[in-house]
C-alpha cells in the first residue's frame, strides 16, 4: 500500500503544488477545516483513500488548477448534473468553470499625485477563470487587483479602472521589463510606465499634462508588480 501511495498521481501532484506555493500540508489541512495532520495522513498513510469532493474543490480553487489534477473523475471534471425535478422540466447539465479568486486590495494605485501605501489588506476579490490566467502565463497565487486613482496614465488607464498586478517576486525577469508597473517611491504607491536603462529607469506618465521623471536611479524605485490586465467602465 505504501509503495502505491508513492506513485499515486493525485498525492504526487498535491505535494508538488504545496511545495511550489511554499505552503505546508498542515496549513492546507486548516484551510479545509480539518485537523493539522489530515493531508499528511492522506499522502503518507492513504487515509482517506481519496479526497472528499468539497475538499478537492477547495484545494483546486486555492492552487488555481483543474480538479482533475487532484483526482476528480473525468465524468465529474468541470461539470455536474443538477438534481432531477418533478414535472416536465428537463434535467439540463450545467457547466461549472474553475475560478480563481484574486484578492482586491483596499489601497489604490495612484495614477496621479500618489497615495500612501499603508494597508494592503484584501477588501474583497475579483474572480477569473483559471484556464484564462494560465493562457496568459500568470501564477494565480502571485496576483493582486487594485483600483487606479487619478488620470496621469490616461488614456491607457483611467480613474476607477481595475488592474491585475503580477507580483515582482513571481516574475524576476519581468521586474526590469519595460511596461506599466506598480511602484513605490518615498513611501508613495504609484502606477507608471517604466523604461529601464543601465542602473536607472524613466518613470513616465502617459498623460502629457503630467511630468515624467527621466533617469531615476533604480534604488529609488521599488517595483512591486507588473500590470498585466485592466478592466473598467465604458
Amino acid at each position: 500500500m505504501v509503495n502505491d501511495l508513492k506513485h499515486d498521481p493525485t498525492r504526487i501532484r498535491l505535494l508538488e503544488l504545496a511545495e511550489g506555493r511554499g505552503v505546508s500540508l498542515s496549513a492546507l489541512s486548516r484551510l479545509l477545516g480539518k485537523n493539522v495532520s489530515y493531508l499528511q495522513q492522506f499522502i503518507r498513510k492513504g487515509s482517506p483513500r481519496k479526497l472528499e469532493e468539497t475538499d478537492r474543490a477547495t484545494l483546486a480553487r486555492f492552487f488555481g488548477v483543474e480538479e482533475a489534477e487532484l483526482g476528480a473523475p473525468d465524468s465529474q471534471d468541470n461539470s455536474y448534473d443538477p438534481p432531477k425535478r418533478e414535472g416536465n422540466i428537463p434535467n439540463i447539465p450545467l457547466r461549472v468553470a474553475n475560478w480563481v479568486d484574486v484578492p482586491r486590495l483596499a489601497l489604490g494605485a495612484s495614477a496621479g499625485p500618489g497615495a500612501l501605501a499603508e494597508d494592503d489588506a484584501p477588501a474583497g476579490h475579483l474572480r477569473f477563470a483559471a484556464g484564462w490566467l494560465r493562457e496568459l502565463g500568470l501564477t494565480p497565487g502571485a496576483l493582486s487587483a487594485l483600483t487606479v486613482a487619478g488620470d496621469s496614465m490616461e488614456p491607457t488607464l483611467r480613474d476607477g479602472d481595475e488592474i491585475l498586478v503580477a507580483r515582482a517576486d513571481s516574475d524576476p525577469g519581468g521586474r526590469l521589463r519595460d511596461g506599466i508597473h506598480v511602484i513605490r517611491r518615498d513611501g508613495v504607491l504609484q502606477v507608471k510606465r517604466l523604461q529601464f536603462g543601465p542602473g536607472q529607469a524613466s518613470v513616465i506618465s502617459d498623460n502629457r499634462a503630467y511630468p515624467s521623471d527621466m533617469g531615476v536611479p533604480l534604488e529609488e524605485v521599488e517595483v512591486l508588480g507588473r500590470v498585466v490586465w485592466k478592466g473598467g467602465r465604458i
